[in-house]
């Protein structure tokens, strides 16, 4: 399997944003520790140099898989569902920005926290009607340029908009995209689904990515998930795309991705 880690681009507040601050060093340290690819947090791709992230995350031999881009609603409040049409035609406009950035590294485009969240006053029908008709447009976009991009569940404390994967493949059927698809997060799916092993397997190949973190979110091996049985499950779907650590930094960012490649490499599936 090929494994890789989060890193953002840009300061931010999301605290399992694995590794933050000077980009170079940071991929210099994550290619040295044995990893395969870097999964880019960008809050605006706008505001980053695609030229250099590319000389910088290449130079090192490694790819990009996936580009986060949750920070945008952590830092800007920006989503799909959000009652005021200029905030979701905000948030439609960034994910479009994204695509020539996923294009050039061949990178699924995230969408997590972006999607939003019921606010007051909003029923979920009308939430949901405003998320897939942000999906639709925004994959209509994406496939222009053959990016996908997949749709994260996430947990019930978080948001009420697609929190497991019966959901999501509701959602992917809905939007009718073929460019749109789901990804996994094992922290999330502790949380919402009765086996992920068997959530994993009714996906199938709607997985686009995928994430890992433990049971408390620090890095995989720091909790009870059994991650051997949860790689056999997802390497029997036929997935052959990245699994990417988004874990909380603890008790540092590097021991954290050093202990969490160590624990997954270490398993017989791996």
């Amino acid at each position: 399997m090929k494994f890789s880690v989060v890193l953002s681009t840009q300061p931010a507040s999301f605290a399992a944003a694995t590794f933050k601050g000077d980009f170079a060093r940071n991929v210099a340290r994550i290619a040295a520790m044995g990893y395969d690819g870097v999964e880019l947090a960008i809050r605006d791709p706008l505001l980053v140099d695609g030229d250099e992230l590319e000389r910088v995350v290449a130079g090192h031999g490694l790819r990009v898989p996936a580009i986060g881009t949750g920070q945008a609603w952590g830092e800007e409040g920006l989503s799909f569902s959000d009652p005021h049409p200029e905030v979701r035609n905000a948030a439609i406009a960034r994910v479009k920005a994204h695509v020539p950035l996923a294009a050039r590294f061949g990178a699924v485009i995230i969408i997590g926290l972006l999607r939003g969240v019921v606010k007051p006053g909003v029923s979920h029908l009308q939430a949901m009607s405003w998320l897939t008709a942000a999906l639709e447009e925004c994959c209509a976009e994406a496939l222009k340029e053959n990016v996908r991009l997949a749709l994260e569940p996430i947990n019930r404390y978080e948001t009420t908009l697609i929190n497991d994967v019966a959901q999501g493949l509701a959602l992917l059927e809905r939007v009718g995209a073929p460019n749109l698809g789901l990804l996994l997060d094992t922290f999330h799916m502790n949380i919402e689904e009765p086996s992920i092993e068997n959530s994993i397997r009714q996906a199938g190949q709607h997985i686009f990515h995928f994430h890992v973190a433990d049971s408390n979110r620090w890095y995989p091996g720091a909790g009870h998930l059994d991650f051997a049985s949860i790689l056999a499950a997802l390497s029997e779907t036929g997935y052959a795309g990245f699994v990417s650590g988004e874990f909380l930094p603890q008790p540092d960012a590097e021991t954290a991705a050093q202990q969490a490649l160590a624990h997954l490499r270490g398993l017989p599936i791996s």
